[in-house]
């Protein structure tokens, strides 16, 4: 069987799988999306009250994208393509779930995950460029947003793959976080957008 059948629809199935939702419906029985800015992502978790779950919803939503990219890369190891294609279909999951209606989170944690499993040299540099820009700011969706979009580069630098396809990889997926956060981009321009530490109480 052609491993792209397996691979994409496996890594888009375990990308969509929507942590912080399940996380705060279990053990708050509550629905995150009625909270602060309705997303299902790691931070919001951890800004309606749950830090200990922002983190579980952190790790997790990292972990099931960097086995969706490592499913892909042992069906086929012989084919980096495959391993990209299963990093783009994860966070596509992740952004846009079966199972919420196509409203998911915005890719970040998840984007790091498929980063780490496809490059993970990079991975380190862009995660550094995040954390001084949050610690420079308290901007976690500025700091996103900057450090994702160095990666194509920095992939480039330490890890230079030879197919178009691979390269196009490196550039949709942080274009894809970046456009998922139209919302933040508004505020921060607006200077509305909350900071790392603040608490959102209502959608």
């Amino acid at each position: 069987m052609n491993p792209w059948l397996i691979s994409i629809p496996l890594a888009y199935l375990l990308g969509s799988i929507p942590f912080g939702y399940l996380l705060v419906r279990f053990f708050r029985k509550q629905d995150i999306r009625e909270t602060g800015s309705g997303n299902i992502g790691a931070t919001n978790v951890a800004r309606s009250g749950a830090k200990g779950l922002g983190l579980l919803t952190l790790a997790l939503d990292l972990l099931k994208a960097l086995i969706a990219v490592k499913i892909a890369t042992h069906l086929v190891p012989a084919n980096f393509d495959v391993a990209v294609g299963a990093a783009i279909a994860a966070i596509v999951g992740h952004m846009f779930p079966v199972w919420l209606g196509f409203h998911g989170g915005k890719g970040v944690a998840s984007g790091l995950g498929v980063f780490l499993a496809l490059a993970w040299k990079p991975s380190l540099v862009m995660f550094g460029i995040f954390l001084v820009i949050v610690f420079a700011t308290r901007y976690v969706s500025l700091a996103s947003m900057i450090a994702a979009s160095t990666y194509p580069i920095l992939a480039w630098l330490f890890h230079h793959q030879e197919t178009a396809f691979t390269a196009f990889g490196y550039v949709i997926i942080p274009v894809l976080i970046i456009v998922k956060h139209h919302s933040n981009i508004r505020r921060l321009l607006a200077g509305t957008e909350s900071r790392f530490g603040s608490k959102e109480v209502s959608a």
